[in-house]
């Protein structure tokens, strides 16, 4: 195409111009990230009915759900309420608010990544070089949002049309409108910021709030009535009430908010020049002193550190409070009694729901550690490691740094964890936080996965993601749906002793910390050995 052609274009056409080439490259990009994030939480959702069916299968144990849950303000405000007794009306009330939280973490991610991170890096300033529309790179990143939430609406909307074609098409759309509705949230946060990382911690804050708020509107009222519920996404998509005489309506709140972020994003992007933002960095340390590779790296991420801090401590004190309510929900259920003592162990319905909660944290914290590793590789292909490397400090002396902050901040949020659980349940101080510390050795192998790759195949170092998904996805449904122990034997958390209230055991423990140590070590081999990568 001729530049004239180019140039006698209309307006909104030449701000749109290689949209289509600019999509297909980022769906290239992400051809594993999207299929795992959308298979994961599809998987979630719809392996859910089956569970439910065995844990609640007659009218009289569902009717007893619906009452207790009715009165357990601590269990609504993880889940949300209950407003239907059929399987479908179940599913959504038991993984729609999860559901949609992982939608919405998908989203923003595909969304800084295609707009921020290729401005921080200096790529977008080569491709707007070419015969590229300004708003092309934004619209591309929302379209591959777009994409990946469109294919989660489907899967789930086929998958549950069984139970329901209405509510399944409602419970689809719910969850990718949720997507969308935190896609264009991170897409307003790239334009004010000028780091994809604070981007990024930015838009998950906000994601937080939405959870705490509907959390708290849900604890106060039984029907999703609240104010605050009302005023989170997460809490629209509860009160959608798929398979429980929808609200078609409430699509509309999701559409609605996604529009009109979408535009302020695009206005706001319109408004400043490439790689500047509305809220600029510090030029540098407004105190103390950067003296030494670690001390970097600890500037870098400490308020990651902090962030993640706070969110165990709080899940912990909620957890802690929601033991005991836990027993009584579960009462005679014989199949709900399996599945905690599947996560926790057979001890004790309390002893066995805080060790899957202490389990649960510590496949969250592995997922943290992946990201802090990750860091590394970050820094290396935006080329701010040279600078760094240029000087007298040592490869391994930088990665020590990062990796410090990785492995010792997996384990302070282990302890906050405990800490919180500890106090939201009131008891046994000492044998909670060992339950939540236990869970450190294979936090610490995953992160271990995640260095070998950065150190011996850069390339593929986000393949870490994939491996700490695939952990994710066996310790929280492989319980539920009773996988063979050869297939929860693969995931390092399925070694670790259940407590509080089994036995301790050192062996598995002790092998997990020197495996941690030897991934750990062959991936700084490797990374003394290859070159750096740009």
């Amino acid at each position: 195409m001729s530049a004239t052609a180019f140039a006698v274009r209309p307006t909104s056409a030449r701000q749109l111009a290689g949209t289509g080439v600019l999509l297909r490259f980022a769906l290239r990009r992400d051809r594993v990230m999207i299929p795992l994030w959308v298979g994961v939480n599809a998987l979630m959702v719809l392996s859910m009915p089956n569970t439910l069916k065995g844990l609640y299968g007659t009218p009289a144990e569902r009717a007893d759900l619906i009452g207790q849950m009715a009165t357990n303000s601590s269990l609504r405000a993880m889940v949300g309420p209950v407003f239907g007794d059929s399987l479908g009306a179940l599913t959504a009330w038991r993984v729609g608010v999860y559901a949609g939280a992982l939608a919405a973490v998908a989203g923003l991610l595909v969304v800084v990544r295609h707009t921020r991170d290729e401005e921080e890096s200096g790529r977008q300033e080569m491709v707007a070089s070419g015969m590229v529309g300004r708003r092309a790179s934004l619209t591309a990143a929302l379209l591959a949002a777009a994409v990946a939430n469109g294919a989660l609406a489907l899967l789930v909307t086929a998958g549950l049309a069984g139970q329901g074609a209405a509510g399944a098409l409602a419970f689809g759309l719910g969850i990718a409108g949720v997507g969308m509705v935190f896609a264009t949230t991170a897409a307003i946060v790239a334009q004010l910021t000028e780091s994809a990382r604070l981007a990024r911690g930015l838009t998950a804050a906000v994601l937080g709030a939405a959870f705490v708020l509907r959390a708290a509107g849900d604890s106060a009222t039984d029907d999703g009535s609240s104010a605050l519920t009302w005023a989170s996404p997460l809490g629209w998509l509860t009160n959608l009430r798929a398979f429980a005489g929808e609200r078609w309506w409430v699509l509309g709140l999701l559409a609605g908010a996604a529009l009109v972020q979408g535009a302020v994003a695009y206005a706001l992007a319109d408004r400043r020049d490439l790689g500047m933002s509305f809220l600029p960095s510090r030029p540098g340390p407004a105190a103390g002193r950067l003296g030494s590779a670690g001390a970097l790296a600890w500037r870098l991420q400490r308020g990651s550190v902090l962030g993640w801090s706070i969110g165990f401590l709080l899940a912990g004190l909620v957890y802690g409070g929601m033991a005991d309510g836990a027993a009584d929900l579960l009462g005679d259920n014989e199949g709900a009694r399996e599945i905690f003592e599947r996560m926790g162990g057979e001890s004790g319905l309390t002893d066995a729901f805080l060790a899957a909660m202490a389990g649960m944290l510590g496949l969250v914290a592995a997922l943290y550690v992946v990201a802090s590793v990750l860091r590394l590789h970050g820094e290396e292909t935006s080329g701010r490691a040279e600078p760094v490397l240029a000087g007298s400090v040592g490869r391994l002396r930088w990665a020590a740094g990062h990796l410090a902050v990785a492995f010792g901040g997996s384990a302070l949020l282990m302890l906050l964890a405990g800490a919180g659980l500890a106090l939201g349940h009131g008891e046994r101080t000492g044998a909670i936080l060992g339950a939540c510390l236990v869970q450190v050795p294979a936090v610490w192998v995953i992160g271990g996965v995640a260095v070998l790759l950065f150190g011996v195949a850069p390339g593929a170092a986000r393949g870490a993601w994939g491996v700490a998904g695939a952990v994710l996805l066996i310790g929280w449904v492989g319980p539920a749906l009773d996988m063979p122990r050869a297939v929860l034997d693969l995931s390092p958390f399925g070694h670790l002793p259940k407590l509080p209230g089994g036995e301790m055991a050192w062996a598995p423990v002790l092998v997990l910390t020197v495996l941690a140590v030897a991934l750990v070590a062959a991936g700084l081999a490797g990374l003394r050995r290859r070159d750096l990568s740009t």
